[in-house]
């Protein structure tokens, strides 16, 4: 009796490869990973250097954000295969996740020897090109894409972002029209439409924004802030807290901590400090520090809403400038500064408590708030001063000192000291 023909398929290495190739190739599409992982491997088990499946497994492991191992399927693709145009570019892909930026680039420019009337290299070429502080090479590269095809509306949203840098923000504000037009991330380009003039700003920069920039910023984060833009918030903000502060804070709160440069200045005058921020990567930076007690990722207004601590202190440096609507921070702050259990004209729990921040200077006639071209909120003296009075905080002092330069400009800022009725 001759045997079933799966039985067969199955004693033939072959065919089993190919059968757990297609499975890996309906897991990919399907995006489920891992899964597609494990199909492309047992397959190579079988069938070893199959270059459509070294193809397929170095895709996958760039979804599954393992670039390293990406990068020796791709290597071992072009050992074989000089002039694989798929390996070049996820080769290219896999040096980029490793911020290996001029072997990217080199890598899309062997993509686009071989074929340069694809978008998606010229697009990802105009990225590494960002990355490199090359804007007008990549602003080339991005209008390539973008010739080859106009409805790739991320190219459309780095394409604006570039011009908006440029201070041509007619020209941004289009580009941002058209990637919003052709489906490219609708909260983060109204945002970007908005601080080109262009549109109403939302309350607060959209939070994945915050999040990405900041995770991946925090590497070079405090020396950029310190040595270039001659960051000087918390420094300030602590000077003058100093010298309001009566006695020592038993609780102090540090919200959007970052890196924790505040907590090294916060430490003499809190017996314990808690810092909260958006981005994982911040947190470990102030986690190394080894000044906060507790480090918790959290957007500062839901924290500021559901939890159960109360504080004598909260500080917000440079915190606000990703924030337009303060409103709910008011209120969020108002209630961890206030005795459990009481209603809503609640006394502080110190006397002696404070909340203190830092604020960029909104231009004359701006009622409350408005969104530069910089991407960051400025706030009206006259929108905080409305805020403290509706939320029982007693202004101890407001001062006017520089924060920051920016592009060689110094960047106005008022510093706030309010006092919880």
């Amino acid at each position: 009796m001759p045997a079933p023909a799966d039985a067969a398929a199955s004693n033939d290495p072959f065919e089993e490869a190919k059968r757990l190739f297609l499975e890996g190739v309906g897991c990919l599409e399907d995006g489920r990973f891992e899964q597609a992982e494990q199909r492309f491997q047992s397959s190579l088990a079988l069938q070893p250097g199959r270059i459509s499946t070294l193809i397929n497994l170095a895709a996958t492991q760039l979804d599954l954000s393992r670039p390293l191992e990406a990068l020796a399927c791709a290597d071992q693709v072009l050992a074989k295969e000089a002039g694989n145009i798929d390996a070049w570019f996820h080769r290219g892909t896999a040096l980029e996740l490793l911020d290996r930026h001029e072997e990217a680039l080199a890598s899309f420019g062997k993509v686009l020897a071989i074929d340069g009337e694809l978008a998606e290299p010229w697009y990802r070429r105009g990225q590494v090109l960002q990355s490199l502080k090359r804007p007008e090479q990549a602003l080339v590269s991005f209008d390539r894409a973008l010739a080859i095809d106009p409805a790739l509306g991320r190219a459309w949203s780095h394409r604006g972002g570039i011009l908006q840098e440029m201070k041509r923000l007619d020209e941004a504000a289009e580009s941002f029209r058209q990637a919003l037009a052709h489906g490219a991330d609708p909260d983060l380009n109204r945002y970007y439409l908005a601080a080109a003039g262009a549109g109403r700003p939302p309350a607060a920069a959209p939070p994945a924004y915050v999040k990405t920039l900041f995770d991946d910023y925090a590497d070079e984060f405090d020396d950029h802030l310190v040595k270039v833009l001659h960051y000087r918030a918390p420094s300030t903000l602590a000077t003058h807290l100093q010298a309001i502060a009566a006695q020592p804070f038993r609780s102090a709160l540090d919200l959007g901590c970052g890196t924790g440069l505040c907590g090294p200045l916060l430490k003499p005058m809190a017996q314990r400090i808690k810092g909260v921020d958006l981005s994982g990567r911040m947190l470990e930076k102030a986690r190394a520090r080894g000044t906060y007690e507790q480090l918790v990722q959290a957007e500062i207004v839901q924290f500021l809403s559901s939890t159960q601590e109360r504080h004598d202190l909260v500080v917000a440096a440079d915190v606000f400038i990703y924030i337009g609507n303060l409103e709910p921070v008011f209120r969020g702050v108002r209630r961890v500064m206030a005795t459990p259990g009481q209603g809503v004209a609640h006394p502080p729990i110190s006397q002696e408590a404070l909340f203190c921040f830092s604020a960029e200077v909104a231009r004359p006639g701006v009622q409350d708030f408005e969104l530069l071209p910089s991407l960051r909120y400025a706030h009206a003296e006259g929108y905080l001063r409305e805020l403290a009075q509706a939320h029982d905080f007693d202004i101890v002092r407001i001062v006017h000192e520089p924060i920051r330069k920016d592009q060689r400009e110094v960047i106005d800022g008022m510093f706030a000291y309010l006092k919880p009725r």
